[in-house]
C-alpha cells in the first residue's frame, strides 16, 4: 500500500502539525509533488453558478500532489469514497463535494487550480471534487481532492494548505480492494452500479445513424428501472458517449440525444419517476477502448448510468 508522504521543515520557527497521509492502491504512482512554504490557494466551496465559483482563500504551506492509478475500470466514485473515508476518520469536516455537471462542468474545471497535463488528467464528463477542513489547534488544515479518469487510469489531485507539517500520520483505515478496480462479469447491472458507481448499459441498440432506441426487451433497462423504482431517493445520470468519427460538437449532440432516448424509455416503459434521472452527453471525450479499430469504436458508442446524489 502506497502512502502520500508530505513533509517539510522550515528554517524559521513555526508550529508544526501532523499532515494527512492517504492510503493509495498498489498500482498508484505520484506524477507530481510541489511544496511551497507560504502561498495562498482559492479553494472552491460551492458549484459554479451565475458566472462565479464560490471559494475561500486559505494561506499557509501549500502542497500540491497528483497521482495516477492504473487499475482499469476503477471508478471516480470508488476512488473518492476511499479517500473521503480516510479524511473523515482523521477528523476532517467535509465542506463541499460534487461531481461533474453538478460542480459546474467545463466552467468549474477551468476556474479552479488543476495541475497541467501530463501530471493530472481531467475528463469533463467524469470528475469528482471534495473540499475539507480540520481544526488543528490555533490553525486549520484545508484539503481538496479532485478525482477523474482516462481510458486506462484514475487520476487524483490533492492540495493541502496549513501550518508546516511534522511526521505524517497514516490514514490507512480504508482499503482498496479488487472490487474497486473492475466489474465482475457475473455481476448484475445493479450490483455493478452499486459496487462501482457506474455501469455500461451494454445491450442497447440504436437505429443506424439515428438517436432512436430500437424496440426491444433490454435487460439492462429493466434492471435499472427496478432499482430506481424500489427507492425514490435513488438517482442516476445517463451519460451518452460516441466514437471519434466526426467533430466533437456533433457527437456531443448525438450522445445527449441518445441518453435522453434511454431516459424516455425508462419513464415510458418502466414507470420510473422522471426526477430520478438526469442526462448528459460528452461525445468522444471519454473513450473506454481504442478508436483505431471497429471493435473499439463499437465499445465507445455507449450509454452509461452513474449513481448521483439527489438534486
Amino acid at each position: 500500500m502506497k502512502r502520500l508522504l508530505t513533509a517539510l521543515v522550515l528554517a524559521a520557527p513555526a508550529p508544526v502539525i501532523a499532515a494527512p497521509t492517504l492510503s493509495m492502491p498498489p498500482s498508484a504512482h505520484a506524477t507530481a509533488e510541489e511544496v511551497r512554504p507560504l502561498e495562498s490557494y482559492a479553494m472552491p466551496i460551492g458549484p459554479w453558478h451565475d458566472g462565479k465559483l464560490p471559494a475561500i482563500e486559505v494561506r499557509g504551506e501549500v502542497t500540491r500532489t497528483a497521482w495516477r492509478i492504473r487499475e482499469g475500470d476503477t471508478t471516480t466514485l470508488a476512488v473518492m469514497n476511499r479517500l473521503r473515508e480516510q479524511l473523515v476518520a482523521e477528523g476532517f469536516e467535509i465542506l463541499f463535494e460534487c461531481e461533474s455537471e453538478a460542480c459546474g462542468g467545463f466552467d468549474f474545471r477551468y476556474s479552479t487550480e488543476i495541475l497541467p497535463e501530463p501530471d493530472m488528467h481531467v475528463d469533463l464528463g467524469d470528475f469528482r471534487y471534495l473540499a475539507a477542513r480540520r481544526d488543528a489547534g490555533a490553525t486549520k488544515d484545508h484539503f481538496s481532492l479532485l478525482v477523474s479518469r482516462s481510458a486506462d487510469s484514475a487520476w487524483v489531485q490533492m492540495i493541502r494548505v496549513g501550518a508546516p507539517i511534522s511526521d505524517p500520520t497514516p490514514l490507512a483505515r480504508a482499503r482498496f480492494t479488487a472490487d474497486d478496480a473492475a466489474a465482475d462479469p457475473e455481476r448484475s447491472v445493479t450490483d455493478t452500479l452499486v459496487a462501482l458507481g457506474r455501469v455500461v448499459l451494454d445491450d442497447l441498440e440504436f437505429a443506424s445513424g439515428t438517436t432512436s432506441l430500437r424496440p426491444g426487451d433490454y435487460r439492462s433497462l429493466a434492471a435499472l428501472a427496478a432499482y430506481l423504482n424500489e427507492d425514490r431517493a435513488r438517482h442516476v445520470t445517463l451519460v451518452g458517449h460516441t466514437d471519434a468519427d466526426g467533430p466533437l460538437e456533433a457527437n456531443v449532440v448525438i450522445s445527449r440525444k441518445r441518453a435522453e432516448a434511454v431516459r424516455r424509455a425508462l419513464i415510458d416503459r418502466f414507470g420510473v419517476n422522471p426526477d430520478q434521472i438526469a442526462t448528459n452527453g460528452i461525445g468522444w471525450l471519454s473513450p473506454i477502448a481504442s478508436n483505431m479499430t471497429e471493435e473499439g469504436r463499437a465499445r465507445n458508442r455507449r450509454v452509461e448510468a452513474l449513481l448521483t446524489a439527489p438534486r
